[in-house]
């Protein structure tokens, strides 16, 4: 059986959707600063994502040798509010080894955002949010271990 991580991010009004995508992108390159450029790069359109709350109800999905983690947003009252909020460092590195991350998209917008983010690179990809969670759990349940960060566990 695959790790799953869920992380829930508070998004407009608290902070627009830009500063959302940006907040998501400190959490997942956090160990991993190779890939802050492959996320900017993509920053617009997933904004975008983020703007038409296809994030609410159905997660960005990041896969790669360790656990999968999904990524919410909450809006309106909810974000104001904040208690639903889980943006906390995780204890893993989200994008070892091949990663992959896909992004829910509204059906009317699906195929110019795959256009869009397919001339940008090849491991940022959407789906539709509405299609049954694909979980891309093949690299995880191949035995990989949960290698923990005791020095960023440990920092205050």
């Amino acid at each position: 059986m695959a790790t799953v991580t869920r992380r829930t991010f508070r998004s407009s009004p608290h902070r627009d959707a830009v500063a959302t995508w940006a907040t998501i992108s400190d959490l997942l390159t956090r160990t991993n600063t190779g890939a802050q450029q492959e996320l900017g790069i993509v920053a617009g359109i997933a904004s975008s994502v983020i703007a038409d709350k296809a994030c609410e109800n159905s997660p960005i999905i990041v896969s790669c040798e360790g656990p999968q983690t999904r990524i919410y947003c909450i809006y309106d009252d909810d974000a104001i509010d904040g208690s639903d909020a889980n943006e906390d460092v995780l204890g893993f590195d989200p994008l070892k080894g091949d990663w992959s991350i896909s992004l829910p998209c509204e059906p009317d917008d699906l195929d110019w955002v795959q256009s869009a983010l397919k001339q940008k690179g090849e491991r940022i990809t959407a789906r539709d949010k509405t299609e049954t969670k694909k979980q891309d759990t093949m690299n995880s349940s191949q035995g990989a271990a949960l290698e923990i960060d005791l020095e960023g566990l440990l920092k205050p």
